[in-house]
């Protein structure tokens, strides 16, 4: 399994920007399936982004469309989720998380087999 560890968090205005990093190490970065997950207090950890090994293909969640934009890069063993437009509601503790080497990219969280442990991200208005 890889380590993962996500940085970027912090605290921003209503309508301001984060970009959130996550660095791994293992086996072969490109390989691997990436996601972004967030779960607030009192709430379920829920879906955010996700991105094919290689980056051929992206998901997103309804409620971040359009303003949360994800990538990688493999020569550096990172993956970014850049967020614009931040709103109340995006505040969470923010997770990334690598499926198994080959595997498609999905929206659940069971599907992922590694996390990092989390990074705060607190929009205030």
């Amino acid at each position: 399994q890889v380590q993962l560890v996500e940085s970027g968090g912090g605290l921003v205005q209503a309508g301001g920007s984060l970009r959130l990093s996550c660095l791994g190490s293992g086996r072969t970065f490109s390989g691997y399936p990436m996601g972004w997950f967030r779960q607030a207090p009192g709430k379920e950890r829920e879906f955010v982004a996700a991105m094919n090994y290689w980056g051929g293909s992206r998901i997103y969640a309804d409620s971040v469309k359009d303003r949360f934009t994800m990538s990688r890069d493999n020569a550096v063993n990172t993956v970014y989720l850049q967020m614009n437009n931040l709103k109340s509601e995006d505040t969470a503790l923010y997770y990334c998380a690598a499926g198994p080497l080959y595997t498609s990219a999905s929206m659940t969280r069971d599907a992922y087999d590694s996390w990092g442990q989390g990074t705060q991200v607190t929009v205030s208005s």
